[in-house]
């Protein structure tokens, strides 16, 4: 979902590398996946990946270019156990500009944040990845508004970024687009969410736009249909809760958070990520990173289940693609941009999946130190009574709340259940959230 003015906000009913939408239409076979390996030493890991991009359908626009773009770096830094991958999805008249904008200048900035790539750029990053991003981020977002050539006063972008380093993975998000991982648990692959979305659905990022001033209502509330002051927005139902100035019928974005979007920041909306770790445990079979194209009707778990069952990357950007694509169609009559990254994680030693050849695996090796979280803390995720299309639940603090995952069984060909080898890791993951609150002011 974008901005009310830009392209996803109407009401319904009616190898290293980077790149922008270029499908056209609903992809057949592997659509113009792309394939990719690179190498991660220092945890003898071998990632392999596939990236797709699939441009919207709009009858009312049909040479409208796409506002999604993504970037696929590896060797970040010149460092082979860095690995970046992200997702932008721009919207507003000039989110095409926003979104390239972001692509092209994060990597930089991140770099810059890790020490300007003095050879120490995954060492500074292991020690304080939510620093790095946030300074990033907060930086291509000042970086935007001074831009001559990006008019980003009412137009911006998402950005979802998955850096591998090493044994770790750090993911920012600013936005609603999203990042999940495939994690074989109780003999089946369970959806861990790797960012959470930022939109007034959640009722802390809710509070603290209305604290910069904001009032939050649909289109219907805004326009009288629905009792302004009602908050119970349902995300199959109507218009989305969106954020507009107590002055006027602007900016009308169905996100908290973005990179870009000068006029939305007077009510809060920033460019602050938050930013989530992980330990790479032997039980972590692949990630996702993709545009709110996919995730606007598949769940996290339904897109997992959907990469457990296909075992080259490329085969499942395809058809987490064309399911997306048929979805829109079936609700809309049109679709977003679609972009997918799918990052096999596997061991250098075998063929299949990381640690899937350690047959009594119990543990997930020697910890790595992330930010001093303590053993055994939880895999927190949103809750999936209130996780559907993209919302997240808050507990009263804010904060993600537990759950149980459902899970689905990969392919009986998936790598991972190759000659009986596929092992079932109890430990819990060890993971951090990084959230920095606060009102709209930006370091």
């Amino acid at each position: 979902m974008g901005c009310a003015q830009g392209k996803c906000c109407l009401p319904r009913g009616g190898a290293g590398g980077q790149g922008r939408g270029a499908g056209g239409g609903l992809p057949g076979g592997r659509g113009g996946a792309t394939l990719g390996r690179a190498a991660v030493p220092g945890a003898d890991l071998v990632l392999e990946y596939a990236t797709l991009t699939v441009d919207g359908l709009y009858p009312d626009s049909p040479g409208r270019e796409s506002q999604d773009a993504y970037l696929v770096a590896t060797r970040f830094a010149g460092d082979p156990d860095l690995h970046l991958f992200a997702v932008f999805d721009g919207h507003g008249a000039s989110g095409t500009a926003c979104a390239g904008f972001a692509r092209d200048a994060l990597p930089r900035l991140l770099l810059a944040a890790a020490g300007g790539g003095d050879g120490d750029a995954g060492s500074i990053l292991a020690a304080d990845p939510a620093a790095a991003f946030r300074e990033a981020m907060v930086g291509v977002n000042a970086e935007m508004h001074a831009a001559a050539a990006v008019d980003d006063s009412m137009s911006g972008t998402t950005a979802v970024a998955a850096l591998v380093a090493g044994g770790a993975l750090h993911v920012a998000n600013v936005g609603d687009s999203r990042a999940v991982a495939g994690v074989w648990r109780d003999g089946c692959v369970a959806c861990e969410e790797l960012s959470w979305d930022q939109t007034p659905f959640r009722a802390d990022e809710r509070a603290r736009v209305k604290a910069c001033g904001a009032r939050v209502m649909s289109v219907e509330q805004v326009e009288g249909v629905r009792d302004p002051d009602a908050e119970g927005w349902l995300a199959d139902e109507g218009d989305p809760p969106r954020v507009w100035a107590r002055d006027g019928l602007y900016p009308g974005t169905a996100f908290t958070r973005s990179l870009g979007d000068l006029a939305a920041e007077g009510v809060g909306v920033i460019a602050e990520p938050e930013v989530k770790s992980v330990e790479i445990s032997p039980s972590h079979l692949f990630f996702v990173v993709a545009s709110d194209g996919v995730f606007e009707f598949l769940s996290s778990q339904e897109v997992v289940d959907m990469v457990a069952m296909h075992p080259d990357p490329r085969d499942a950007c395809s058809a987490i693609a064309a399911e997306s694509y048929k979805l829109w169609l079936e609700h809309e009559n049109r679709t977003d941009d679609i972009t997918i990254i799918i990052v096999h994680i596997r061991d250098a030693q075998n063929s299949g999946p990381a640690g899937s050849d350690k047959a009594n695996c119990s543990s997930t090796g020697a910890s790595i130190a992330l930010h001093g979280v303590q053993p055994g803390l939880p895999v927190f995720v949103p809750s999936e009574a209130n996780h559907l299309n993209g919302i997240a639940a808050t507990s009263s603090s804010g904060s993600p709340t537990e759950r149980r995952l459902s899970c689905g069984a990969p392919s009986p060909t998936h790598p991972l259940l190759e000659g009986g080898k596929a092992s079932e890791v109890s430990r819990p993951t060890q993971v951090e959230w990084h959230s920095k609150e606060g009102g709209n002011e930006l370091e």
